[in-house]
Protein backbone atom coordinates (compact mmCIF):
# COMPACT_ATOMS: atom_id res chain seq x y z
CA UNK A 1 0.00 0.00 0.00
CA UNK A 2 1.16 3.59 -0.97
CA UNK A 3 1.73 6.12 1.61
CA UNK A 4 -1.49 7.83 2.29
CA UNK A 5 -1.58 11.43 0.73
CA UNK A 6 -4.63 12.51 3.10
CA UNK A 7 -4.17 11.35 7.12
CA UNK A 8 -6.75 12.18 9.56
CA UNK A 9 -6.02 10.75 13.07
CA UNK A 10 -8.29 11.59 15.83
CA UNK A 11 -10.37 14.13 14.57
CA UNK A 12 -12.85 15.96 16.68
CA UNK A 13 -16.06 18.86 15.87
CA UNK A 14 -17.19 20.46 17.86
CA UNK A 15 -19.84 23.46 17.63
CA UNK A 16 -20.82 25.81 20.34
CA UNK A 17 -24.68 26.03 20.40
CA UNK A 18 -26.89 28.28 22.54
CA UNK A 19 -27.95 24.45 24.13
CA UNK A 20 -24.64 23.80 24.75
CA UNK A 21 -21.52 22.43 23.06
CA UNK A 22 -22.21 19.87 19.87
CA UNK A 23 -19.93 17.11 19.28
CA UNK A 24 -20.27 16.43 15.28
CA UNK A 25 -17.50 14.42 14.62
CA UNK A 26 -16.00 12.32 17.73
CA UNK A 27 -12.62 11.38 17.18
CA UNK A 28 -11.99 9.38 13.42
CA UNK A 29 -8.92 8.38 11.83
CA UNK A 30 -9.00 7.82 7.64
CA UNK A 31 -6.53 7.68 5.00
CA UNK A 32 -6.93 8.47 1.74
CA UNK A 33 -4.29 7.33 -0.69
CA UNK A 34 -2.68 8.34 -4.19
CA UNK A 35 -5.14 7.72 -7.34
CA UNK A 36 -7.91 6.09 -4.62
CA UNK A 37 -11.88 6.26 -4.71
CA UNK A 38 -12.72 6.03 -1.31
CA UNK A 39 -16.46 6.23 -0.24
CA UNK A 40 -17.57 7.77 3.25
CA UNK A 41 -21.16 6.92 3.76
CA UNK A 42 -24.17 7.32 6.59
CA UNK A 43 -27.20 8.77 7.18
CA UNK A 44 -27.37 12.40 7.03
CA UNK A 45 -25.65 14.44 10.12
CA UNK A 46 -23.11 11.46 10.90
CA UNK A 47 -20.38 13.62 10.24
CA UNK A 48 -19.44 12.80 6.66
CA UNK A 49 -19.31 16.42 5.45
CA UNK A 50 -18.27 17.83 8.43
CA UNK A 51 -15.25 15.96 8.56
CA UNK A 52 -14.01 17.10 5.48
CA UNK A 53 -14.87 20.98 6.01
CA UNK A 54 -13.19 20.78 9.18
CA UNK A 55 -10.17 19.48 7.55
CA UNK A 56 -10.48 22.15 4.59
CA UNK A 57 -10.50 24.91 7.22
CA UNK A 58 -13.85 25.90 6.05
CA UNK A 59 -15.82 25.74 9.28
CA UNK A 60 -17.51 29.02 10.62
CA UNK A 61 -15.69 29.44 14.00
CA UNK A 62 -18.56 28.65 16.33
CA UNK A 63 -16.58 24.96 15.54
CA UNK A 64 -13.62 23.88 17.37
CA UNK A 65 -11.52 21.02 15.58
CA UNK A 66 -8.70 19.01 17.35
CA UNK A 67 -6.74 16.41 16.07
CA UNK A 68 -4.35 16.21 13.13
CA UNK A 69 -5.18 16.09 9.38
CA UNK A 70 -1.88 15.43 7.24
CA UNK A 71 -1.77 16.37 3.39
CA UNK A 72 1.24 16.19 1.68
CA UNK A 73 3.59 17.17 4.65
CA UNK A 74 1.17 20.10 5.68
CA UNK A 75 -0.72 20.09 9.37
CA UNK A 76 -4.34 21.43 8.19
CA UNK A 77 -5.60 21.46 11.61
CA UNK A 78 -4.48 24.94 13.15
CA UNK A 79 -3.02 26.46 10.13
CA UNK A 80 -2.79 29.77 8.87
CA UNK A 81 -5.44 31.23 7.08
CA UNK A 82 -2.74 31.96 4.35
CA UNK A 83 -1.06 28.66 4.13
CA UNK A 84 -5.40 27.19 3.84
CA UNK A 85 -5.69 29.69 0.70
CA UNK A 86 -2.63 28.10 -0.44
CA UNK A 87 -3.76 24.92 -0.28
CA UNK A 88 -7.38 25.15 -1.30
CA UNK A 89 -7.83 24.51 -4.86
CA UNK A 90 -4.12 23.98 -5.22
CA UNK A 91 -3.43 20.48 -3.23
CA UNK A 92 -6.97 20.10 -2.21
CA UNK A 93 -9.98 20.83 -3.99
CA UNK A 94 -13.78 20.10 -3.18
CA UNK A 95 -17.09 19.64 -5.19
CA UNK A 96 -19.80 21.10 -3.34
CA UNK A 97 -23.09 19.51 -2.98
CA UNK A 98 -25.23 22.48 -4.28
CA UNK A 99 -23.17 23.78 -7.57
CA UNK A 100 -25.53 26.91 -8.02
CA UNK A 101 -24.57 28.42 -4.73
CA UNK A 102 -20.78 26.86 -5.23
CA UNK A 103 -20.75 29.33 -8.45
CA UNK A 104 -20.84 33.16 -8.79
CA UNK A 105 -24.23 34.36 -10.49
CA UNK A 106 -22.63 38.02 -11.52
CA UNK A 107 -19.21 36.33 -13.37
CA UNK A 108 -19.42 33.99 -16.54
CA UNK A 109 -18.11 30.65 -16.03
CA UNK A 110 -14.98 30.83 -18.31
CA UNK A 111 -13.65 33.98 -15.64
CA UNK A 112 -14.41 32.19 -12.29
CA UNK A 113 -12.19 29.12 -13.91
CA UNK A 114 -9.90 31.19 -15.36
CA UNK A 115 -9.62 33.18 -11.31
CA UNK A 116 -8.90 29.46 -10.28
CA UNK A 117 -6.34 28.95 -12.21
CA UNK A 118 -4.49 32.58 -11.90
CA UNK A 119 -5.05 32.20 -8.07
CA UNK A 120 -2.35 29.66 -7.80
CA UNK A 121 -0.04 30.16 -10.93
CA UNK A 122 1.85 32.79 -12.67
CA UNK A 123 -0.62 31.93 -15.98
CA UNK A 124 -1.31 35.12 -18.08
CA UNK A 125 -5.33 35.99 -18.56
CA UNK A 126 -5.28 34.81 -21.66
CA UNK A 127 -3.75 31.29 -20.76
CA UNK A 128 -5.90 31.23 -17.88
CA UNK A 129 -8.81 31.68 -20.51
CA UNK A 130 -7.13 29.13 -22.97
CA UNK A 131 -7.14 26.76 -20.25
CA UNK A 132 -10.61 27.45 -18.90
CA UNK A 133 -12.14 26.45 -22.36
CA UNK A 134 -10.05 22.63 -22.40
CA UNK A 135 -10.99 21.97 -18.79
CA UNK A 136 -14.96 22.73 -19.51
CA UNK A 137 -14.33 19.98 -22.37
CA UNK A 138 -12.46 17.50 -20.33
CA UNK A 139 -15.70 17.28 -18.14
CA UNK A 140 -18.04 16.97 -20.98
CA UNK A 141 -19.77 20.10 -21.96
CA UNK A 142 -20.36 21.45 -25.48
CA UNK A 143 -19.00 23.98 -27.02
CA UNK A 144 -16.81 24.87 -24.43
CA UNK A 145 -15.53 27.93 -25.72
CA UNK A 146 -19.23 29.48 -26.43
CA UNK A 147 -20.09 27.77 -22.85
CA UNK A 148 -17.48 29.76 -21.17
CA UNK A 149 -18.84 33.02 -22.20
CA UNK A 150 -22.07 32.09 -20.21
CA UNK A 151 -23.57 32.71 -16.31
CA UNK A 152 -24.47 30.19 -14.01
CA UNK A 153 -28.26 30.45 -14.71
CA UNK A 154 -27.65 29.42 -18.41
CA UNK A 155 -26.82 25.92 -17.29
CA UNK A 156 -28.86 23.18 -16.03
CA UNK A 157 -27.87 21.40 -13.28
CA UNK A 158 -26.20 18.38 -14.06
CA UNK A 159 -23.91 21.41 -16.37
CA UNK A 160 -23.02 23.42 -13.50
CA UNK A 161 -21.96 20.53 -11.76
CA UNK A 162 -19.27 19.71 -14.45
CA UNK A 163 -18.37 23.51 -14.02
CA UNK A 164 -17.80 22.52 -10.55
CA UNK A 165 -15.83 19.86 -11.34
CA UNK A 166 -13.69 21.87 -13.81
CA UNK A 167 -13.02 24.26 -10.96
CA UNK A 168 -11.81 21.72 -8.85
CA UNK A 169 -9.09 20.31 -11.17
CA UNK A 170 -7.81 23.82 -12.75
CA UNK A 171 -4.97 23.55 -10.76
CA UNK A 172 -4.51 19.42 -10.40
CA UNK A 173 -5.09 18.65 -7.02
CA UNK A 174 -3.55 15.75 -5.32
CA UNK A 175 -7.09 14.90 -3.30
CA UNK A 176 -10.55 15.90 -4.50
CA UNK A 177 -13.35 15.88 -2.14
CA UNK A 178 -17.20 15.29 -3.90
CA UNK A 179 -19.24 15.82 -1.73
CA UNK A 180 -22.86 13.90 -2.56
CA UNK A 181 -21.93 15.64 -6.20
CA UNK A 182 -24.96 13.67 -7.62
CA UNK A 183 -27.63 15.11 -5.00
CA UNK A 184 -31.36 16.33 -6.88
CA UNK A 185 -29.56 14.91 -9.98
CA UNK A 186 -31.72 12.55 -12.49
CA UNK A 187 -29.90 8.86 -12.48
CA UNK A 188 -29.00 9.76 -16.51
CA UNK A 189 -27.18 12.63 -15.45
CA UNK A 190 -26.08 11.45 -11.75
CA UNK A 191 -24.55 8.30 -13.74
CA UNK A 192 -22.68 11.27 -16.42
CA UNK A 193 -21.53 13.31 -13.37
CA UNK A 194 -19.80 9.90 -12.11
CA UNK A 195 -18.55 8.95 -15.21
CA UNK A 196 -16.71 12.34 -15.26
CA UNK A 197 -15.43 12.08 -12.23
CA UNK A 198 -13.97 8.64 -12.94
CA UNK A 199 -12.71 9.82 -15.74
CA UNK A 200 -10.93 12.88 -14.09
CA UNK A 201 -9.45 9.87 -11.44
CA UNK A 202 -7.93 8.42 -14.39
CA UNK A 203 -6.73 10.95 -16.09
CA UNK A 204 -5.04 12.93 -13.21
CA UNK A 205 -4.14 10.22 -10.78
CA UNK A 206 -6.39 12.57 -8.41
CA UNK A 207 -7.59 10.42 -5.11
CA UNK A 208 -11.30 11.33 -4.51
CA UNK A 209 -13.14 11.00 -1.50
CA UNK A 210 -16.88 10.46 -2.47
CA UNK A 211 -19.30 11.46 0.27
CA UNK A 212 -22.88 10.09 -0.25
CA UNK A 213 -25.56 8.19 1.59
CA UNK A 214 -26.18 6.60 -1.89
CA UNK A 215 -24.54 2.72 -1.35
CA UNK A 216 -25.81 1.87 -5.22
CA UNK A 217 -23.39 4.88 -6.17
CA UNK A 218 -20.79 3.23 -3.76
CA UNK A 219 -20.68 -0.07 -5.59
CA UNK A 220 -20.32 1.39 -8.52
CA UNK A 221 -17.12 3.60 -8.36
CA UNK A 222 -15.39 3.39 -4.77
CA UNK A 223 -12.39 1.07 -3.59
CA UNK A 224 -12.72 1.17 -0.15
CA UNK A 225 -15.75 2.50 2.59
CA UNK A 226 -15.89 3.69 5.72
CA UNK A 227 -19.13 3.66 7.01
CA UNK A 228 -19.98 6.44 9.65
CA UNK A 229 -22.39 6.79 12.57
CA UNK A 230 -22.95 9.48 14.89
CA UNK A 231 -19.36 10.79 14.40
CA UNK A 232 -17.33 8.61 14.37
CA UNK A 233 -16.15 5.33 11.54
CA UNK A 234 -18.23 2.18 13.00
CA UNK A 235 -16.76 -0.12 10.29
CA UNK A 236 -13.93 0.34 7.20
CA UNK A 237 -13.45 -2.44 4.40
CA UNK A 238 -13.09 -2.80 0.62
CA UNK A 239 -15.99 -2.40 -1.79
CA UNK A 240 -16.27 -6.40 -2.05
CA UNK A 241 -16.26 -7.02 1.68
CA UNK A 242 -18.67 -4.28 2.49
CA UNK A 243 -21.44 -5.32 0.28
CA UNK A 244 -20.80 -9.24 0.69
CA UNK A 245 -19.54 -9.75 4.38
CA UNK A 246 -20.69 -6.97 6.65
CA UNK A 247 -19.63 -6.98 9.72
CA UNK A 248 -21.35 -3.80 12.03
CA UNK A 249 -24.97 -4.15 12.58
CA UNK A 250 -25.34 -0.42 11.42
CA UNK A 251 -23.82 -1.24 8.09
CA UNK A 252 -26.18 -4.26 7.93
CA UNK A 253 -28.87 -2.45 8.41
CA UNK A 254 -27.82 0.60 5.30
CA UNK A 255 -27.48 -2.26 3.19
CA UNK A 256 -31.13 -4.23 4.28
CA UNK A 257 -33.03 -1.11 3.36
CA UNK A 258 -31.67 -0.55 -0.17
CA UNK A 259 -34.23 -1.67 -2.89
CA UNK A 260 -34.00 -5.75 -3.82
CA UNK A 261 -35.34 -7.24 -6.98
CA UNK A 262 -38.70 -9.15 -5.63
CA UNK A 263 -38.87 -7.58 -2.30
CA UNK A 264 -42.38 -5.12 -2.24
CA UNK A 265 -41.10 -3.68 0.71
CA UNK A 266 -37.78 -1.94 2.19
CA UNK A 267 -36.66 -2.80 5.76
CA UNK A 268 -36.24 0.38 7.31
CA UNK A 269 -33.64 0.94 10.37
CA UNK A 270 -35.98 1.55 13.52
CA UNK A 271 -35.64 4.48 15.41
CA UNK A 272 -33.63 8.00 15.31
CA UNK A 273 -30.18 8.54 14.99
CA UNK A 274 -29.02 9.90 18.76
CA UNK A 275 -28.84 13.86 19.79
CA UNK A 276 -25.43 15.07 19.82
CA UNK A 277 -25.89 17.43 22.35
CA UNK A 278 -25.95 14.77 24.66
CA UNK A 279 -24.18 11.47 22.87
CA UNK A 280 -25.12 8.34 24.47
CA UNK A 281 -22.41 6.41 26.68
CA UNK A 282 -20.83 2.99 24.92
CA UNK A 283 -21.87 2.35 21.54
CA UNK A 284 -24.01 5.62 19.58
CA UNK A 285 -26.10 2.80 17.62
CA UNK A 286 -27.31 0.21 20.29
CA UNK A 287 -30.52 2.67 20.99
CA UNK A 288 -31.46 0.71 16.86
CA UNK A 289 -29.14 -2.21 16.88
CA UNK A 290 -31.56 -5.55 17.28
CA UNK A 291 -28.27 -7.12 18.94
CA UNK A 292 -27.57 -5.10 21.39
CA UNK A 293 -26.46 -5.80 24.91
CA UNK A 294 -26.00 -4.72 28.11
CA UNK A 295 -22.16 -4.04 27.62
CA UNK A 296 -23.20 -2.28 24.26
CA UNK A 297 -23.56 0.69 26.98
CA UNK A 298 -20.81 0.76 28.74
CA UNK A 299 -17.45 1.54 26.59
CA UNK A 300 -17.31 3.07 22.90
CA UNK A 301 -15.74 0.57 20.67
CA UNK A 302 -13.24 0.63 18.89
CA UNK A 303 -12.31 -0.31 15.47
CA UNK A 304 -10.74 -3.49 15.30
CA UNK A 305 -10.03 -6.10 12.40
CA UNK A 306 -12.71 -8.89 12.19
CA UNK A 307 -11.86 -10.61 9.03
CA UNK A 308 -11.17 -8.46 5.68
CA UNK A 309 -12.58 -5.03 7.95
CA UNK A 310 -12.39 -3.08 10.58
CA UNK A 311 -15.37 -2.80 13.12
CA UNK A 312 -16.31 -1.35 16.22
CA UNK A 313 -18.77 -3.41 17.59
CA UNK A 314 -18.03 -5.67 20.84
CA UNK A 315 -20.40 -8.29 19.39
CA UNK A 316 -19.39 -8.46 16.05
CA UNK A 317 -17.87 -12.05 15.96
CA UNK A 318 -21.01 -13.08 17.49
CA UNK A 319 -23.24 -12.37 15.09
CA UNK A 320 -20.45 -13.34 11.93
CA UNK A 321 -22.80 -15.83 9.64
CA UNK A 322 -26.06 -14.77 11.63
Amino acid sequence: MTTPVLQIRDLKVTFSTPLGPLVAVRGIDLDVHPGEMTAVVGESGSGKSVSFLAAMGLLPRTATVEGSVMLDGHQLVGASPKLLRSIRGRLLSMIFQDPLSALNPVHRIGAQISEMLRAHSSMSERAARIRAVELLEIVGIPQPGDRALQYPHEFSGGMRQRVVIAMAIANSPKVLIADEPTTALDVTVQAQILEVIQRVQAQFGTAVVLITHDLGVVARVCERVNVMYAGRVVERADIGTIFDEPTHPYTRGLLASLPQAGVERLVPIAGFPPNMLNPPTGCAFRTRCEHAAEACGQRLPELEPLGNSMTACIRAKELVGR
